[in-house]
């Protein structure tokens, strides 16, 4: 109980506070404005006006016009009293002088004759009995008893005479009254003429500031336009009341009067369009109103020229046409956008418009027309109070509507900072936090904000923000990357300085900058193994490589798993992925120094050995090839033994990674065959280099313009072992000259070709050299049955120099049944449809088809069957040394077995003594070729010989032709077309 009393007491003051402040606001909010107004009511309705007049008579009077301007008082008094008496005169703007006699009312007291033309220029007057003069007064001077007053003039004397003589000329719609006046109560009218005037000049005035002042405070420009059209309906409201005659208590000069009127008007007219053209604009373009607005703005610049240069009088009736036309337009407007669009802007601006619409036609018509009583219900001054008041409305609904729009902006913005998935943030120039939005807060963990006091640096480094703060002053916008205080997380963040504030975007780079090293350890690391791939090492060798023009030494290796192939054949790719990692542990291990490994092929390595001198570079080698093989890799519950064969090359400065890893390779295959116990040394003097540039110096030679230009052919010749002494058959072999005359064997300009391309080019010039060659001399080779050319496998797939081959046939048609194409048995394999279709098509010029090297390859018999080939060429391996391998006699005997039953004939190549031709005889091989024949000649040379068996020089074969007594019986009788 006492703690509820004292929760009750602590809360009392605070709940009385809040009723203080809700009586207070109930009574600023409701309850005066309220008061204001019913005591405003009640003042007008019910109390006494201290301004009220009475006892104002009009009078009548006689009226003359004067249309020449030539009467003076004598000559115009007696014309003038024989006019009718009225009350009133209308002008219909003429600007003649006007006489006009007026009998004032006897009554007691002074009295005094107003005249109270807003239109009058200036009055005088006469007394009529004696044509005495009483005075006379313009809107500049006076003289006499006669003064400018109010909105026209006043004569005030004592006593009045019977009757008056007066004259007034008129600028304008000016209607002639005369009112008498008791003096009292014409003193009474002065001053609530005046209190009118300054109320309305004084409440516009003031109303006009109040929106100039909020339209500079809000830089909305429509607003201070509405300000000067509010003073401009004051101008034209004041016309009509004739208090235009003066402006904020000063007399307008009188020869500026009329002017004024005229640009008043106009500028009214202008401003009017104007404001209505920006307040809408957005509806008279979804309207497609521009063409009548275009209008009506070409129709202000004849109005703006009249009002300076034509007279008061010819000017008006223009003004009421171009008003009436854009007036009827505007409105016409205003009613389209309030029933298509509905918008409560248009609704007040169309009441403003049909206001001073309505005045206007009144005015005009009451000039024109003489209908004067349309100005008791509505004129100018009413019009200007009523139009002014609709039109503000119109401005405020319009300001309503931006503010709505503004804080719906401001809404959607404040959510969209609440939202916004990256961090948005404001600091001073001293590293606080002025705002912070949620995205931000929960980014860095801020838990405890405070605007002005939580500081940049409990989140970052000092000198991220010494350098966070140089950018933004040095550029206009500034980027950068940030890593929190403690490292865990990575930012970008881009500010820009405003207002002497930072305004600025943090993003959460963490995730992206795990997958940014991600993706770059992926580019240049093999996926499986992790370490470098092909792209890896390469720019580790590029980097390393410049260490060689220092001086420094440096070595690569190449490596080669052995048989590895047989693990994913037998047991899947996954116990071979798991031994590769495992290997790559192993060499890693033995690294060091700037030493990098990287996977360059399936079972392939290359290690970049920087600043590692060829000796030690052999010792770190021997030790990776001894740990590789020397302990089994067990995956799961199985063991592998894995051996590699390793090149290692010393790098020279200058040279490729593609050259290093080419002739490290080259180390590794000769490796691979045995030599070295794995590993094979490239020093940087060793042959194998040489061998390398020659090489690459026969690409280039072979990929320039001239790449025929060293080539030549030699013939090699190939003797039949039924008729030796009866044929000339040879072999065309391709050879190179170098520029010093030594002559390059055709394996190392084939190897450099097919390396360059340009295999089939050369294909292309050896046989049509051979063609035009057997052409010329074809006379000469009476004893020759054929002529034999290799084809390389990479001429055989090119679809072009197949079709050259045609043409070249066909050029050379008459000598083509000479020509035996030689096809390597792997390549015809190799695409065996393409083979036939090429063998086929060659045959139909009568040219003969060798498969060469038969044996050598994957041969099956299932094959040999579908190409139609001529002749069986037995790969040289089978013929060296024959007599020393009794298999090499059973498979060569096979063979000539074979070709038999197809109906081929066999040629044994690489024969090197008589013994072995003498086993080849007998075993029933057609023709032999080889160094005991001959080797390989000029072509001019092969011209001198009768027969293949002419160039023998090895006695023992000359010795066994002599002891074959006659040719052996043909084991392929019915096949002659070799014969």
């Amino acid at each position: 109980m006492p703690k509820l009393s004292h929760q009750f007491r602590a809360s009392l003051p605070a709940a009385s506070q809040a009723a203080v402040e809700l009586i207070l606001k109930t009574f600023s909010y409701y309850l005066i404005p309220i008061g204001i107004a019913v005591v405003s009511l009640i003042a007008l309705v019910f109390w006494h006006d201290e301004y009220r007049t009475s006892g104002d008579v009009p009078l009548t009077m006689h009226v003359l016009v004067d249309p020449a301007g030539t009467l003076d008082p004598a000559s115009a008094l007696g014309p003038a009293r024989e006019r009718a008496l009225t009350n009133t005169h209308d002008t219909h703007l003429s600007e003649a002088p006007v006489w006009f006699v007026v009998e004032p009312m006897p009554r007691p007291g002074a009295q005094v004759l107003e005249f109270p033309s807003r239109h009058a220029l200036d009055i005088a007057c006469w007394n009529a009995a004696s044509l005495a003069p009483l005075g006379t007064a313009s809107r500049s001077d006076s003289t006499g008893l006669l003064s400018a007053d109010k909105a026209g003039f006043a004569l005030s004397v004592a006593p009045l005479p019977r009757q008056l003589l007066c004259r007034g000329t008129f600028a304008g719609p000016a209607r002639l009254t005369v009112v008498q006046w008791p003096v009292e109560q014409y003193v009474l009218s002065v001053k609530q003429y005046h209190r009118k005037s300054g109320l309305l000049d004084g409440g516009m005035i003031v109303l006009a500031l109040f929106i100039l002042i909020t339209a500079l405070i809000n830089r909305q420009p429509v607003y201070v336009m509405f300000a000067g059209w509010l003073i401009l309906n004051l101008r034209v409201g004041a016309l009509s009341a004739g208090w235009d005659i003066q402006w904020l208590g000063q007399a307008v000069p009188s020869d500026w009067l009329l002017r004024s009127r005229a640009v008043t008007f106009t500028m009214y007219g202008i401003a009017t369009l104007t404001l209505y053209q920006a307040l809408l604009k957005d509806h008279l373009a979804e309207m497609r109103y521009v063409v009548p607005m275009r209008v009506m703005q070409w129709l202000c610049m004849p109005m703006l020229a009249a009002a300076i240069l034509v007279p008061y009088g010819m000017y008006l009736p223009l003004m009421w046409g171009i008003l009436a036309c854009c007036f009827s337009l505007m409105t016409i407007g205003l009613f389209k956008i309030i029933i298509e669009s509905r918008t409560r802007v248009a609704g007040w601006f169309a009441a403003s418009f049909a206001v001073t619409f309505m005045a206007s036609l009144a005015e005009v018509a009451s000039a024109a027309f003489g209908m004067r009583e349309l100005l008791g219900v509505i004129n100018s001054v009413t019009a200007a109070l009523a139009s002014s008041l609709l039109a503000a409305l119109a401005v405020a609904e319009q300001m309503r509507m931006e503010t709505e729009k503004r804080q719906e902006a401001q809404e959607e913005l404040e959510h969209a900072y609440k939202a916004m998935p990256v961090g948005l943030f404001t600091l001073d120039i001293y590293g606080h936090f002025l705002s912070v939005n949620p995205t931000l807060q929960k980014m860095l963990g801020m838990t405890d904000f405070t605007a002005g006091r939580t500081a940049w640096r409990q989140y970052f480094t000092e000198a991220s923000w010494a350098a966070l703060h140089e950018q933004v002053h040095a550029k206009v916008e500034a980027e950068m990357e940030l890593t929190s205080r403690d490292g865990g997380q990575r930012f970008q963040v881009s500010a820009t300085l405003a207002r002497s504030r930072i305004e600025g975007v943090l993003q959460d780079t963490t995730e992206k900058h795990k997958a940014t090293e991600q993706l770059r350890f992926m580019a240049n690391n093999d996926p499986l193994t992790k370490v470098f791939n092909r792209r890896g090492i390469e720019r580790e060798f590029s980097n390393a490589s410049a260490s060689l023009a220092a001086g420094r030494p440096m070595a690569l290796a190449y490596v080669d798993l052995d048989r590895f192939k047989l693990i994913n054949d037998l047991f899947g790719h996954g116990a071979g992925d798991e031994v590769l990692k495992q290997v790559c542990e192993r060499m890693g291990a033995m690294l060091a120094g700037g030493q990098q490994l990287g996977r360059v092929g399936g079972d392939e390595f290359v290690i970049v050995m920087p600043e590692t001198a060829i000796p030690l570079a052999s010792i770190i080698i021997r030790g990776i090839v001894d740990r590789l093989g020397s302990t089994p890799y067990r995956v799961g519950d199985k063991a592998f033994h894995v051996r590699a064969s390793v090149g290692l090359i010393e790098v020279v400065p200058g040279m490729p990674m593609k050259d290093a890893v080419s002739t490290a390779d080259r180390a590794c295959r000769e490796a691979k065959t045995g030599t070295g116990d794995g590993l094979v040394v490239y020093e940087r003097d060793a042959d194998a280099f040489r061998q390398r540039a020659a090489e690459l110096d026969m690409v280039e030679r072979l990929s320039g313009p001239g790449a025929t230009d060293g080539l030549l052919l030699e013939m090699q010749p190939i003797m039949s072992l039924r008729t030796p002494l009866e044929s000339l058959n040879f072999e065309v072999l391709l050879r190179m000259r170098e520029p010093d005359g030594r002559i390059v064997p055709a394996g190392a300009v084939i190897v450099a070709a097919e390396k360059s391309g340009r295999a089939s080019m050369i294909d292309r010039w050896v046989l049509t050299s051979t063609l035009a060659w057997i052409a010329e001399h074809n006379d000469e080779l009476v004893n020759t049955r054929f002529v034999c050319m290799n084809l390389s496998g990479a001429s055989l797939n090119d679809e072009r120099f197949v079709q050259d081959t045609f043409d070249i046939l066909g050029r050379y048609v008459h000598v083509a049944s000479r020509l035996c194409l030689e096809i390597t048995e792997s390549v015809a394999l190799h695409d065996l449809d393409n083979t036939r279709r090429f063998i086929d098509q060659v045959r139909g010029f009568g040219v003969k088809v060798a498969l060469d090297d038969f044996g050598a390859g994957y041969t099956s018999f299932s094959y040999l069957k579908e190409l139609p080939a001529d002749v069986l060429k037995i790969d040289g391996n089978f013929i060296v040394n024959i007599n020393a391998h009794p298999a090499n006699v059973a498979i060569v005997e096979a063979i000539v077995s074979l070709a038999v039953n197809l109906g081929m004939k066999t040629i044994a190549e690489w024969a090197e003594d008589a013994a072995t031709v003498q086993t080849l005889q007998e075993i029933g091989v057609d023709y032999v070729q080889g160094f005991v024949v001959a080797r390989s000649m000029p072509p001019e040379r092969i011209l001198e010989g009768r027969s293949s068996a002419s160039f023998i020089q090895d006695p023992a074969l000359l010795a066994l032709l002599s002891e074959w007594d006659k040719p052996p019986t043909s084991h392929l009788a019915s096949v002659t077309r070799l014969h």
